[in-house]
């Protein structure tokens, strides 16, 4: 499959639909769409995919949010994206670069691994702190955030 993948360039236009696939708070999207660079990946005129970067730390960057519309996932879309992401935190003369995702997102945790990423810290009750309703995936309530990193 053929991608162009574009940086987002009006935050009005964000792609709601998938940002929301990978995190469902609308308000921390919100939140992070602003302060964040958000790239789109579309088949022609279709939005199939999307990551967002954001600086954390001096030469640290960090993918807030990454999402493969769900039709089109197990394609490899989302390995593409984050070798774009990669790209693209390179640009920013980032150092490392980091990607979280839930204790029970054992798919995200496979592929993040496979493009290179290692765990390096667990943040207890994340998303117990951080969303007001509870989270479950495939009947496991998402609690801690397993964080991962990659040398640049």
């Amino acid at each position: 499959m053929s991608l162009n993948i574009k940086p987002l360039l009006n935050p009005l236009e964000a792609p709601y639909e998938l940002l929301l696939l990978a995190d469902p708070s609308r308000r921390l999207v919100e939140e992070y769409i602003k302060r964040g660079d958000c790239f789109v990946a579309y088949s022609g005129d279709e939005p199939v995919g999307e990551f967002v970067l954001i600086r954390t730390h001096p030469q640290t960057v960090e993918i807030v949010n990454i999402a493969v519309k769900e039709h089109y996932q197990g394609q490899g879309i989302g390995q593409t994206l984050i070798a774009r992401a990669i790209e693209e935190a390179k640009r920013m003369d980032a150092r490392t670069l980091e990607i979280g995702t839930g204790n029970s997102s054992f798919m995200q945790l496979k592929l993040y691994q496979k493009c290179g990423f290692r765990i390096f810290a667990v943040d207890i009750d994340f998303f117990i702190r951080n969303y007001e309703a509870e989270i479950f995936e495939d009947g496991i309530q998402v609690k801690d955030m397993i964080r991962l990193r990659m040398d640049l």
